[in-house]
């Protein structure tokens, strides 16, 4: 992991206060952090909720950062604030004077009856951007029927079109391995705020971001929209290979599987050669793209037992490099792969109370002003002190703000 530096990235400029919690929004906001805006995590007195869900290594003696919780909060500064006090609401609002966002992902109208919705807050900070993610977006922006709708990743790819299109067959609708009904909006939210940032600084006035976790997961799912609209059809899942395209998708080895993007004629050809199977090329039903097509299940059916005589090294050695191809990697493969030691898509962070654990590193690469993970993620609180002084705060309101959480926790630790 990187030295902490306290002014890094392109965003260093950036301040957000973060209220999200669980994975959508916060992964949104780590992308902020990652390239060094200042992300203020406002937690309340018992925590955010994914910090002592675990799991965590056998020797952690500590167990205060789950690893679901270091993941995606890595960067960030703590502040632990309870909103539903006049003292806690106060020094929010402190936070929001000198912010160039508020990002949140509660139900809708819980701003609102703490008195700190976007209406109130843009009295305070003109220039605001307000972002907000839910699972069917907002009243502020749309009129949907499931406003009111609580989501997680698992309806979002339900509703959103995506699990339709996923799996082996029309009967087993699959969800997506990571968690990209909370990911991709999170995405989406992230680019937002940057967006809405940019025109508050042109022009001073800030505005309300508005994310539903369904329309991000829909927006992902832009072929199945035209191929409705100019196709008539209503797209079903095609199992390991595309529509349209063919070859391309998934092929087995005789150890695991590999992905073949090989549908230009160029590539099939050299496809062709590197497994042995010159004849079909020949073949007057794979003679080009619109036959490979029609014929594309005969097309993968002998593909298949051509490439299944070769483990994946051997595939790689012929194959890599020469077409769009990739052996279908699981995580122990991928951490000894030289590809991403080289980019540093593997990093560790500090576990306090155990050894470092590994999590993903970040994507977008900057020549100028490098991303990176300057630090582990928050402790509780840990910032609460320092945040709220630079904030303006006196010596004795962030006092009082400060016992009260940590009586608070003693009280917890005596219960227990």
């Amino acid at each position: 992991m990187a030295a902490e530096n306290s002014s890094f990235g392109a965003l260093a400029d950036l301040k957000i206060i973060d209220l999200t919690q669980m994975l959508a929004g916060p992964y949104g906001t780590m992308m902020l952090a990652d390239h060094g805006a200042l992300v203020i995590k406002v937690e309340p007195p018992e925590g955010e909720q994914t910090r002592g869900m675990g799991p965590f290594l056998a020797e952690d003696t500590e167990q205060v950062l789950g690893a679901y919780f270091q993941s995606v909060n890595r960067n960030k500064r703590s502040v632990c604030l309870d909103l539903k006090t006049e003292a806690g609401r106060d020094a929010f609002k402190a936070l929001v004077a000198g912010a160039d966002a508020v990002v949140e992902n509660f139900r809708g109208g819980v701003m609102d009856r703490l008195g700190l919705g976007f209406e109130e807050l843009r009295k305070i900070n003109p220039r605001l951007v307000y972002g907000a993610l839910r699972g069917f977006g907002d009243r502020r922006t749309s009129a949907s029927p499931y406003v009111d709708w609580p989501a997680y990743d698992v309806v979002a790819q339900a509703m959103g079109g995506i699990m339709a299109i996923t799996g082996p067959d029309p009967d087993t609708p699959t969800k997506i391995g990571p968690g990209v009904g909370d990911i991709v909006p999170g995405m989406m939210l992230g680019f937002g705020v940057l967006a809405a940032i940019h025109h508050a600084r042109r022009t001073g006035v800030g505005q309300f971001v508005d994310v539903s976790m369904v329309d991000a997961v829909l927006a992902v799912c832009e072929r199945m929209v035209w191929q409705r609209s100019v196709q008539g059809v209503v797209p079903g899942p095609e199992g390991n290979h595309h529509p349209f395209l063919c070859p391309f998708g998934i092929f087995p080895a005789a150890d695991g599987h590999v992905a073949v993007a090989a549908q230009q004629d160029q590539f099939f050809k050299v496809l062709c050669q590197a497994v042995d199977a010159p004849e079909l090329s020949a073949d007057p039903r794979f003679a080009d793209r619109e036959a490979r097509t029609e014929n594309r299940r005969a097309l993968i059916e002998e593909l298949s037992a051509q490439m299944r005589r070769f483990t994946k090294a051997e595939l790689t050695s012929r194959l890599g490099g020469r077409i769009p191809f990739g052996p279908v990697m699981n995580i122990a493969e991928i951490e000894t792969d030289p590809h991403f030691a080289a980019r540093e898509m593997i990093i560790e962070v500090e576990q306090p109370g155990s050894n470092p654990i590994r999590v993903a590193g970040v994507p977008i690469k900057m020549s100028v002003t490098p991303g990176g993970v300057r630090r582990r993620s928050p402790l509780l609180g840990e910032d609460t002190r320092q945040v709220l002084r630079d904030a303006g705060l006196g010596e004795d309101e962030i006092e009082l703000i400060a016992q009260r959480r940590e009586g608070r926790v003693r009280a917890e630790k005596e219960l227990v």
